[in-house]
């Protein structure tokens, strides 16, 4: 069988360019390595541009800002609250102006008229007490008794001392009588006579002193009596029946009374006011035993003099209390009938600083910078307190500063700071 006869190419495979068809000048005619000179393809079968690379570019660049800026952005955050956490947060509140207008009112201590603590003067045992706490005595009332067996010897074997030298004292009178007569016959010489007068003088002696002996130990004895020195009320009984006694203010308090007919109310006047008090000014006491009821204060006497370290005048008081509506040693607020015009600027008693330097508090600044101010302080109204100078109306003052709070450093208000201030 005869084969199929194809038109033939003349020199195709002794003239590469006749397989690729012309080419302009200057190209540069692909490159042939496989079989039957046909050219090879890339292994992903297309061939890299510009542009693909640039995309790729692109986006790697955009994957590695995606990851770095969540990060950058968590530790400018963690940074904010590093800064935060290391700022102090402070309440501020404004001082305030108080007009306390008619009156002034002072806290007061109320005292006895005269009050005494009674101690025993002999040693011994309780025997018995008469009377207990709250017992309202008489001048010489018997409180109690005392036995003394010691003393009680003492005082048997004074007196027998007493009658010796009594005896003595008669028979040196006697000695003396006859020894003056026989000096009046010669029958003694002088020298005699003389010794005789200065026995008998001798023995005088000596019964004057046994007998002052016996009224001192009879003085003791009158001791074994506990009396009250002065109207009044038993306070105190710090003893009972069969304990040791034993004499002088080292022994144990045996009684203690206070007289409560009348009483003594103190109050310390702050000085701007102290020339305002008189001896005979009135003024109201309060009492927390007696709610809604006043009762008529009388100056009887003042100290007369500032006091260097509260800067005020202690005032006394007189005060009736013939019914015992007010108990005794206890405090109460006075209120003088007093005109004050001037305001006053005043704090809470938390803003205060007790240092070294004095009394200071903290002031916030407009930058938020503490600043740390002596103050000078006035009268004390409770949960607030009185400032003379160191702070105006308009300075943001710390309440419950730190103990460690120091001056320059920057603070953050808090979101619920009483800015009206305490009214």
């Amino acid at each position: 069988m005869n084969k199929p006869e194809f038109p033939s190419e003349p020199n195709a495979a002794k003239d590469p360019s006749a397989l690729t068809g012309s080419m302009p000048p200057g190209a540069t005619p692909p490159i042939s390595g496989g079989p039957g000179g046909q050219p090879e393809a890339s292994p992903a079968g297309i061939r890299w541009r510009p542009g693909v690379i640039g995309i790729a570019v692109v986006i790697v660049i955009g994957a590695l800002v995606l990851g770095f800026f969540p990060r950058w952005r968590q530790r400018q955050t963690a940074q904010a609250n590093m800064i935060e956490l290391a700022t102090p947060t402070v309440s501020v509140v404004l001082p305030s102006y108080y007009t306390p207008g008619e009156g002034l009112t002072l806290p007061a201590e109320i005292r006895p008229w005269r009050e005494a603590s009674i101690y025993a003067r002999v040693n011994g045992y309780l025997k018995d007490w008469l009377v207990d706490i709250g017992a309202h005595v008489q001048p010489n009332q018997k409180l109690a008794e005392i036995e003394t067996p010691d003393l009680d010897q003492q005082l048997d074997q004074a007196r027998a001392q007493l009658q010796l030298a009594k005896a003595n004292l008669h028979l040196a009178e006697i000695t003396d009588d006859r020894w003056q007569e026989l000096l009046k016959t010669a029958a003694v010489t002088q020298q005699d006579a003389d010794t005789k007068t200065a026995g008998r003088e001798t023995a005088v002696a000596s019964v004057a002193a046994d007998l002052a002996n016996v009224r001192r130990l009879e003085q003791l004895v009158s001791y074994e009596t506990i009396v009250a020195p002065f109207a009044g009320v038993i306070t105190l009984r710090e003893v009972d029946i069969g304990d040791l006694i034993i004499a002088g203010n080292g022994g144990l308090e045996m009684f203690h009374m206070a007289q409560t007919d009348k009483l003594r109310v103190y109050v310390h006047v702050p000085e701007p006011d102290a020339l305002g008090i008189a001896v005979g000014q009135t003024a109201d006491l309060v009492t927390p035993e007696s709610p809604g009821r006043k009762f008529t204060a009388t100056v009887i006497t003042t100290s007369e003099a500032i006091s260097p370290v509260s800067r005020t005048l202690l005032v006394e008081f007189e005060v009736d209390n013939s019914q015992n509506q007010i108990l005794p040693y206890s405090y109460g607020d006075l209120t003088f009938k007093v005109i004050h015009t001037r305001p006053i600027l005043t704090v809470p008693d938390n803003c205060l600083l007790f240092r070294s330097q004095g009394l200071q508090v903290g002031v916030v600044g407009p930058d938020n910078i503490v600043e740390l101010r002596s103050v000078q302080q006035g009268r004390d109204f409770g949960q607030t307190t009185e400032i003379i100078s160191g702070v105006t109306p308009n300075d943001r003052v710390i309440v419950n500063p730190s103990d460690s709070l120091i001056g320059g450093i920057k603070v953050r208000l808090a979101d619920n700071s009483a800015m009206a201030g305490a009214k």
